[in-house]
């Protein structure tokens, strides 16, 4: 045979792979998701999420001090709330003093660099367990959104550079960004959840917060898993207009058609989340010999960015570090 081409050529060794790649990951691609809780000492593993822990803030500075020194430049904030504190108003979720602004502000004094973004949503705050006001058993959209305003209002004020609406209500992008601009929070960005599914793969996260819906499902605010692209095109894009800096797509890697297509459609940074249900499985099938954890992993997230997207939500990301930073 004459060939005057061989692809195998360009995947003779790892030395020329390596120069020819397409797609490259690094720490400086993640953004670490922190579950945090009151108490003192707590460094609790979530029995569904294997590796994966809750800490109390008096744990949180050094936790956030290795990750900087891993390269992890960004964390996604979430709490857990007790109980008492729970209602149908979200009353505790602008609380100037609640878990979630405490834990901007000890995270921005361990580390002033790091970025961080806070979850902005109702579920953890709701006696119900939905992401808004309940009324007759049904999501209130718009006295929800004014809630979500406020809350985002008081994660700016504790020091957050992001604030990140995954509830998907309509319209709180353009309420969020009102609101912090009118009250001179310019800077602060919004990462918004345009494109987040009704998924069954968000079960152990919601161990992890105890945020369970309390009655039915997220059905009727959350997309149809079985929608189309379109759906999350227009999601997206409106997001953009009213005043989003980051997209996101939520889950990942059922969604990988999902991300390529929202990513070519608008002309702001893409994110996905690879979400606790993902990471689970992978786990679970590494812990039965099944997988080889390091080589799933790394294949996953290089998924995601060949896909489109230009970060990645991942309760991999430290196990990445550890391993792959240079």
């Amino acid at each position: 045979m004459h060939l005057l081409h061989r692809n195998r050529r360009l995947r003779q060794n790892e030395a020329i792979r390596s120069l020819v790649r397409e797609n490259h990951l690094t720490p400086h691609d993640f953004l670490v998701p922190l579950f945090i809780c009151e108490g003192k000492g707590i460094r609790q593993e979530i029995s569904s999420m294997p590796g994966y822990f809750r800490y109390s803030l008096d744990l949180i500075t050094k936790e956030v001090q290795f990750l900087w020194s891993l390269g992890l430049k960004s964390v996604l904030v979430f709490v857990k709330v007790a109980d008492h504190l729970k209602d149908n108003k979200g009353t505790e979720a602008y609380n100037s003093d609640g878990l979630m602004q405490r834990a901007v502000k000890t995270i921005k004094d361990a580390v002033p660099e790091m970025l961080v973004m806070t979850d902005v949503a109702l579920d953890p705050y709701s006696s119900y367990g939905h992401d808004g006001i309940v009324h007759h058993n049904q999501i209130l959209n718009d006295p929800t959104v004014e809630v979500l305003a406020k809350m985002s209002l008081s994660h700016a004020k504790a020091g957050a550079d992001f604030v990140a609406p995954s509830d998907m209500m309509d319209g709180r992008i353009k309420a969020i960004r009102n609101t912090l601009e009118q009250e001179g929070f310019i800077n602060t960005g919004i990462m918004s959840y345009s494109a987040k599914y009704a998924s069954a793969f968000y079960g152990p996260f919601r161990d992890a917060l105890d945020s369970a819906p309390g009655f039915g499902d997220k059905k009727t605010y959350q997309m149809d898993f079985a929608g189309g692209a379109k759906e999350a095109i227009l999601e997206s894009i409106r997001d953009q207009n009213e005043g989003a800096d980051i997209l996101m797509v939520k889950p990942g890697m059922s969604y990988l058609d999902i991300l390529s297509e929202v990513s070519k459609s608008v002309s702001i940074p893409v994110a996905v989340y690879q979400v606790s249900g993902e990471y689970a499985m992978l786990q679970a099938a590494h812990q039965k010999g099944w997988l080889a954890i390091d080589k799933v992993m790394y294949e996953s997230l290089i998924a995601f960015k060949r896909a489109g997207a230009q970060m990645i939500a991942s309760y991999f990301a430290i196990d990445f570090a550890k391993k792959y930073n240079l």
